[in-house]
């Protein structure tokens, strides 16, 4: 089978298409043959190791300290179910499904995975592609933990920084579907986008501060890690919170900022699971949500697809198509 996979860390040159010997799922395993996948901004801090000093070693423990050591990245992908294991129930061969690999070593940039059948794994919409599909179990399931975690209502006023990108253009519609009053945070050629997602507000940043526009919001959620609490803090309102997806390993800060403040301020790493991804799978098929696509590159232009969204100016998801 076909891979992409990275020899060491660094630009996206690292990465080389390789043949490799196809998988054979264990008794507990699937083996999906991939159809999509996706490249994102974590795909690419993986792969260039662009980490805040501090979290150096800790980063280098976890992903590997000469070069990767699961070289394959992908961190979600939408297929068929090819193969199973003996001891598999719920899937059998010929099912489409769609998955995140994020707790299993990665290794969506494949053309087979396997993947256990207790995984963050859900039967594909009959209402998506595959391409559209395989953006679900990453951006789709870290805008509901963060909006979740938020405590979002109906009726509150919710700022979404980054709403043209994977997290924030479904951060967008998931924040409508709960009943809030939505604004987004994007740039000049993104803001028809944002708004025919639901935004009722699309404020363009080149243009306008945010910070500095007097209105002041419930929920605060920045997407993408451009802003810090301090930053944002005088446009909550009391008891709001602050989302920030940016602040790994920053648990200490976060909870000072909560102590010293009438905010909440909650950062950190959205772990997909699958009871969230069948409510968004629910979501789409009842038409109350839809996926984002900028580009699709063939697997063979991986390198490509890393320097697009290496340049930060995706709209929603980038996806690798399968092809042969």
């Amino acid at each position: 089978m076909r891979v992409v996979s990275a020899a060491k860390y660094g630009s996206p040159e690292v990465l080389q298409l390789k043949e490799l010997e196809k998988p054979i799922p264990k008794h507990n395993e699937i083996l999906v043959k991939v159809h999509a996948t996706t490249v994102n901004v974590g795909d690419c801090r993986m792969r260039s190791f662009t980490v805040p000093p501090l979290f150096w070693l800790p980063g280098r423990i976890a992903l590997g300290f000469r070069k990767p050591r699961n070289p394959i990245f992908g961190m979600e992908l939408a297929g068929e179910v090819e193969a199973v294991g003996k001891h598999v129930k719920r899937y059998k061969a010929g099912d489409q499904v769609l998955a995140s690999t994020f707790g299993v070593h990665f290794g969506a940039h494949a053309e087979y995975k396997c993947i256990p059948e207790d995984g963050v794994i859900v039967s594909k919409p009959d209402n998506m592609t595959y391409e559209e599909a395989a953006t679900l179990s990453i951006g789709a399931t870290t805008a509901l933990f963060f909006l979740k975690r938020g405590n979002i209502r109906p009726g509150q006023k919710v700022l979404i920084i980054g709403a043209s990108g994977s997290v924030g253009t479904f951060a967008v519609q998931l924040a409508k579907y709960f009943g809030a009053e939505v604004s987004g945070v994007c740039s000049t050629a993104n803001i028809d986008m944002v708004k025919s997602l639901g935004a009722d507000t699309a404020i363009d940043y080149t243009q306008v501060d945010f910070t500095l526009n007097g209105q002041t919001y419930d929920i605060i959620f920045d997407t993408i890690g451009k802003t810090t609490f301090p930053q944002c803090r005088h446009s909550l309102n009391k008891h709001g919170f602050y989302l920030h997806t940016g602040m790994a390993g920053s648990e200490m800060k976060v909870l000072w900022h909560s102590m010293t403040t009438d905010k909440k301020v909650i950062g950190g790493t959205a772990v997909p699971r699958t009871e969230e991804l069948l409510f968004i799978k629910e979501l789409v098929e009842s038409g109350q949500l839809k996926s984002v696509i900028d580009r699709c590159f063939p697997l063979e232009q991986m390198i490509e697809a890393h320097k697009y969204v290496d340049l930060g100016h995706k709209k929603g998801n980038v996806v690798i198509r399968m092809l042969g």
